[in-house]
């Protein structure tokens, strides 16, 4: 069915462009258990990639599910969490029913557009291709294991009229889904240009990577996306409209992420007005507890 058979080693190239995560999560359990539940065995690169990646997103887009822990976010086949994610393909755009009937569909993976990544279990399982089944009930196959398509994706090198490109000029990221705290800091404007505040915020944050931004026609607008190197914190500092930096970071560097954070403000020559959670709602402090921290 494959033009050729997946095996680990397209894990470990996939490794070479995308750094895992150095814990992983929900990345270890029963495999023999899970194929006998299942019912079906499991290409060796799918349990290299859940090993090496766990569960979590590469480039904010490809969702890697597995079938360990016990989120109802995570899962497998029809273990996905979404109802539209366990209904049967439009026929007549796509005559494969869902795993277990025979050569159906195996849903392995997700996007943020609510797109479906699938294996077509016919033959052995390092032959499964790749099926991409759009939330739209559009679908294509590519002839490749889910490594080589992450890889080949994330590099830029599998062309697909379903999925959203890999933003260029940037390297691939990986985030695992742990659980994390969202602040944004509402700030007065200062009197340095965006792009002085935006170097100074980064300088201070040392070192960072780049995850895409934007600019509305006239400049007038405008988002840039970044993260730390040696930490994972998240960051979006937005130009205007509101003069705002919203953050999320794993729990334990709230402290860290507090100093460090608010002497950026100083040195950019702004003010804090006031802290809130992601969703804009006001905060006594920074590390008021709120529901909106989570996964």
């Amino acid at each position: 069915m494959a033009d050729s058979k997946s095996t680990p080693a397209d894990c470990d190239r996939l490794v070479h462009l995308v750094t895992p995560p150095a814990v992983p999560v929900d990345a270890h359990g029963d495999w023999a258990t899970v194929e006998t539940v299942i019912g079906t065995r499991l290409p060796d690169d799918y349990k290299q990639l859940v090993e090496t990646y766990g569960w979590g997103e590469f480039c904010d887009f490809l969702y890697l599910r597995t079938p360990f822990g016990t989120s109802r976010h995570n899962g497998i086949a029809w273990q996905c969490a979404h109802p539209t994610e366990a209904t049967e393909p439009d026929r007549e755009r796509y005559p494969h029913p869902l795993h277990p009937a025979p050569g159906g569909l195996l849903i392995w993976g997700t996007t943020m557009d609510a797109d479906r990544l699938c294996w077509l279990t016919a033959g052995i399982p390092e032959e499964w291709p790749v099926v991409v089944w759009s939330s739209e009930g559009r679908y294509e196959t590519h002839r490749m294991g889910a490594a080589g398509f992450l890889k080949g994706w994330a590099g830029g090198h599998v062309a697909s009229d379903v999925l959203a490109d890999m933003e260029p000029d940037l390297t691939p990221w990986f985030n695992a889904f742990r659980p994390r705290t969202h602040r944004c800091l509402l700030l007065s404007p200062g009197l340095l240009s965006h792009p002085d505040r935006l170097r100074i915020l980064r300088d201070a944050l040392a070192p960072t990577t780049d995850r895409g931004s934007w600019r509305s026609e006239h400049d007038e607008m405008g988002q840039d996306h970044f993260a730390t190197v040696d930490a994972e914190w998240l960051l979006t500092y937005d130009a205007s409209r509101p003069h705002q930096i919203r953050i999320d970071f794993p729990p334990e560097d709230a402290e860290q992420v507090r100093r460090r954070l608010f002497t950026a403000v100083q040195l950019m020559g702004c003010e804090v007005r006031r802290t809130t959670t992601a969703a804009g709602t006001p905060l006594p402090s920074w590390d008021a507890a709120t529901d909106e921290d989570e996964e």
